[in-house]
This record gives C-alpha cells, sequence and structure tokens, in this order.
C-alpha cells in the first residue's frame, strides 16, 4: 500500500480522489456535486491511498490556522471497507499534520462513522448538526508537532 499526496487539482492523484468521494458520497449517499466539490478544493492537500496501483481511500486536509488542521472528504471504496484501510490513511495523514507543525485536527464526521474515529483518539463536541443532508458531529485531536531536523 502506498499513500499519495497532491495540491495540484490537475494531478491524476486528485482526479483518483475525486472518483472515490464522487462513488462513496454522490452515488451512495447522494450527496449532490455542487456540494462535494467545493471552493477549497485547489487550497487543500489530497490523499489518495493505493493497493498497487488501485485508488481505495482518500481524504483531504485544510489548514485553517497555523496550528490547526480540518480533516475532510474522508471516503473508502465499498469493496476496501472494513479491512483497516480508513485508519491507516488517518494515521499517515495525522503524521503529515504533525510534520506539517499543526497541533489539533479537527472533522466533521458523520454519526455512523463517530465510533471510527473515536477509535483513533478523536473526541466529540459541540451539536450534530445537518451537512449534505446527513446528520454529522464535531470531532478533534490533539496531536504533538514533529521536531523539525536541523540542518
Amino acid at each position: 500500500m502506498i499513500i499519495r499526496q497532491t495540491r495540484d487539482t490537475l494531478s491524476p492523484i486528485y482526479f483518483d480522489a475525486l472518483t472515490i468521494r464522487k462513488e462513496v458520497f454522490v452515488d451512495e449517499q447522494k450527496v449532490p456535486v455542487s456540494l462535494e466539490i467545493d471552493q477549497e478544493e485547489a487550497n487543500a492537500i489530497h490523499f489518495v491511498l493505493y493497493r498497487e496501483d488501485d485508488p481505495i481511500a482518500t481524504a483531504r486536509i485544510l489548514s485553517k490556522t497555523p496550528k490547526l488542521a480540518k480533516l475532510q472528504r474522508m471516503a473508502v471504496r465499498k469493496t476496501a471497507r472494513g479491512a483497516g484501510n480508513g485508519a491507516f490513511l488517518i494515521r499517515a495523514v495525522e503524521k503529515v499534520c504533525q510534520e506539517m507543525s499543526f497541533e489539533t485536527i479537527q472533522l466533521g464526521a458523520q454519526l455512523s462513522a463517530e465510533g471510527f474515529y473515536q477509535t483513533l483518539g478523536y473526541t466529540s463536541y459541540g451539536e450534530q448538526f445537518l451537512d449534505a443532508g446527513i446528520q454529522h458531529i464535531s470531532m478533534q485531536k490533539h496531536i504533538a508537532p514533529l521536531e523539525r531536523k536541523k540542518d
């Protein structure tokens, strides 16, 4: 398994991320494309987990402040669920966040995924809210930034 990342919205990696998001959010969950693809696409770092050459999971992060990252658009293809792929991707994204000196990762979890994120150390806060017609809860995790090596 390999994880690739990009900020380039013309990259094949980004198009693989969109393919997964379309399958999961638009086709399965009936989220309108107009809500799924937003104005933040070019501002995000997009991650794709590949099994051999097959893209199977995706997520993106946005920098909200120098210490706060927002994890969004986490999706795993139906055929790749239940095998730890989502957790593997989240841990890799967290490591990148640490390398970028973020101290907190926030996300809006679909209620059906709240338990998944809790197993990865995220805690819920605030009231439930509706996003794209789906109930969500805000969650966050505090992380320790990695020390940068001095040259």
